[in-house]
């Protein structure tokens, strides 16, 4: 492979909270230090960066004397808001060291499933950085819940990386990358450099999460690249400790794990649609139906849904499945769960017959819906 084929004009870097920490002691500094050098080379080659960082809740957890990570959302909350404060503060310190001006942006999931507020954070970020700012990027973990939280910072950098249309995904963490077994306890574990986003062969080769303070594992890292995937975003998963890993990636190197996309770019749109992680209900389908929609070929019709599941009103998203329970279309409903449950096998032309009215021929029109 050309080492120009892995180079990107966009990045996101995301940093997990294993590598920010040291060792339950606060912010490493010295870690810190040697990345932010490595974003001030790499902005002065002309790469536009978006900073993912975990450590909120971890150096929270220092600032409070807290040996164990907090079990209750309220605890967490509280260790974030108080370490949120340090990590912001020792970025721009950093980066205003190597005359880079930053920017503190917090997300949640509302904030990307609403339509109007995900264009409005992503004209955010492209304003930041065409004016060659830094933004640091976290979950605003002080006000999420369980119920909307994005899961882990390997998630949400990959919803950066969509929403920015990134060229390129880089995971620093405490792992070289992806073994094709686990290197704790196999001598003969072998580094996969080079795969595909969304192989199921490399998600059997994953471990859980070796680290106390971070929420994710590398199966994490690797349902992100193929998230990321889906605006053709290229991810490298690599070890942060390596001397000069991102000028390194940047000038062509094979380090870690890279993975690269092989799904066709999805517009605007459908890269949302298909990022929402909250569903509100699910419609199974019939095999011809699955065949249609899953195709993108089709708008699904009431005569193809056999199931509906869960309470959900018109214009919420709602999972499309097949028979055997597998997603395969996501969509925004023209109908509430209680008039598809009526419609259910019915052709279009009775809907109105059914329902007393009709509002559109189709349940999901196919420009409101996305294959997954």
């Amino acid at each position: 492979m050309n080492s120009a084929d892995i180079r990107g004009q966009r990045w996101v870097v995301k940093i997990g909270s294993a590598l920010i920490t040291a060792d339950n002691t606060g912010l490493n500094l010295e870690l810190i230090q040697h990345w932010c050098a490595q974003f001030a080379r790499l902005m002065d080659d002309g790469v536009e960066l978006v900073l993912v960082s975990s450590g909120s809740i971890a150096e929270g957890m220092h600032r409070l004397g807290l040996r164990t990570r907090p079990r209750t959302i309220h605890e967490l909350q509280a260790a974030a808001a108080v370490g949120q404060m340090g990590l912001v503060q020792t970025y721009e310190s950093e980066l205003k060291a190597h005359k880079i001006p930053t920017a503190q942006i917090l997300l949640t999931h509302e904030d990307l499933s609403n339509r109007k507020r995900y264009l409005n954070a992503r004209s955010t970020l492209s304003t930041l950085l065409s004016l060659s700012v830094l933004p640091v990027v976290n979950e605003n973990d002080t006000v999420t819940t369980d119920e909307i939280k994005f899961g882990d910072n390997d998630n949400l950098a990959a919803l950066v990386a969509n929403l920015i249309a990134a060229d390129r995904l880089v995971i620093l963490t405490d792992q070289e990358g992806l073994f094709d077994r686990d290197p704790r306890s196999s001598k003969d574990a072998k580094l996969v450099e080079l795969g595909t986003a969304g192989d199921p062969r490399l998600l059997a080769m994953a471990g859980p999460s070796g680290s106390s303070v971070g929420s994710g594992g590398m199966t994490t890292k690797l349902l992100a690249a193929e998230r990321a995937s889906r605006a053709g975003t290229e991810t490298t998963i690599a070890s942060g400790r390596t001397t000069d890993v991102l000028l390194r990636l940047k000038n062509g190197e094979m380090l870690g794990t890279h993975l690269q996309s092989n799904q066709p770019k999805l517009d605007a749109r459908k890269q949302w649609l298909a990022n929402q992680l909250q569903v509100r209900g699910e419609l199974t389908v019939d095999s011809g139906a699955s065949n249609k929609i899953a195709a993108g070929t089709s708008s699904l019709l009431a005569i193809g849904v056999i199931a509906v599941q869960g309470q959900f009103n018109r214009g919420e998203l709602v999972s499309c499945v097949d028979a055997n329970g597998r997603e395969v279309a996501r969509g925004l409903v023209n109908y509430n769960a209680q008039e598809i449950t009526k419609l259910l096998g019915c052709h279009s032309k009775d809907i109105e017959q059914r329902l007393g009215y009709i509002d559109e021929p189709e349940l999901i029109n196919r420009d409101n819906m996305v294959s997954v």
